[in-house]
């Protein structure tokens, strides 16, 4: 038996369900570290939290837990811990979260999506991030002739301002750009209409979308970078600057292994990203696409799981 744990209000309320599986919910908020006054609630918030985990935990009687990190998932660790049930933890991003280091010395193995995470844990694994099926290896064409841009499932706005601001540059330069704008982009993005853009206020088949591309521009959230290295395709990072600097350091993380070039949020506008994809040269964009494949995971599901069983027995 599997049962999932997560926070009440949240996606995982239909998303859960709708995918088959048991789940369970606590109310509970994370530590807000760009609006700090957000967290006054925390103290009331928290002890009946725990309670819930708890109770859930004592209810499932779980053989083993994996964490994925993220505050939901400190109720139910909290007690797993304290009842000596054997845990595994999996850390998304390169800069460790608050879960993550409130719980690594106590479990059985700590896995990693990319090489550079530092965390005190009895051992760690580099297993990358379990994904989807679809997300398969493929050559990009050079030069490039489709440029795909997110800012993730939310959108960005900057990125918005800035592919918008140079769209003309673009499809100067491209046969085709496909825009993920989010929904606060649909209206304005409507705007810029003509042939070779392609805007999206969400699309779900991102692996049909990287197999047409072969430049990414992007946000670096680790969902899409482990998508983007999976395939194994060049890209251009902005990272947000929210939720303590997590985003800079995914991108850093790429940008060290030869995957990717990296703008600050900051520094972007139009014509920056322009003189960026200048400098990106036939053998520039096939080193890039070369360190993004050495990245790129295919057996994370598999590893996780592994590892869980071991810590089962």
């Amino acid at each position: 038996m599997v049962l999932l744990v997560g926070k009440a209000g949240g996606p995982e309320e239909r998303l859960v369900p709708e995918a088959g599986f048991d789940l369970e919910t606590i109310r509970i908020q994370g530590l807000n570290r760009d609006a700090l006054l957000k967290n006054l609630a925390l103290p009331a918030v928290l002890p009946r939290a725990l309670k819930r985990g708890a109770e859930i935990v004592e209810a499932f009687k779980p053989d083993v837990v994996l964490g994925v990190g993220g505050y939901a998932s400190v109720p139910a660790l909290w007690t797993v811990r304290r009842r000596g049930i054997p845990y595994v933890l999996h850390e998304q991003n390169v800069q460790p979260g608050l879960a993550t280091r409130m719980f690594a010395t106590g479990a059985a193995t700590v896995c990693v999506t990319f090489p550079g995470t530092r965390v005190k844990a009895v051992r760690t694994a580099v297993t990358g991030l379990p994904l989807r099926e679809g997300f398969s290896r493929r050559s990009a064409r050079v030069p490039p002739q489709t440029l795909l841009v997110t800012g993730g499932s939310q959108g960005a706005r900057r990125l918005n301002q800035a592919v918008w601001s140079a769209l003309d540059g673009l499809l100067s330069r491209f046969r085709e750009v496909i825009h993920l704008t989010g929904r606060q982009g649909v209206v304005e993005a409507a705007r810029f209409a003509r042939p070779g853009y392609r805007p999206y206020e969400f699309n779900p088949d991102v692996a049909d979308l990287l197999r047409e591309a072969d430049l990414v521009v992007s946000r670096a959230g680790v969902s899409t970078l482990a998508e983007i290295t999976a395939v194994g395709l060049p890209a251009i990072l902005v990272p947000g600057s929210f939720g303590g600097g997590h985003q800079e350091a995914n991108a850093r993380s790429l940008v060290d292994a030869g995957a990717a070039v990296m703008i600050l949020d900051r520094e972007l506008t139009g014509e920056r990203l322009l003189a960026e994809l200048d400098q990106l040269d036939g053998d520039r964009l096939r080193s890039l696409a070369d360190g993004s494949a050495k990245l790129g995971r295919h057996d994370a599901a598999r590893l996780v799981v592994g590892f869980l069983r071991e810590a089962a027995r």
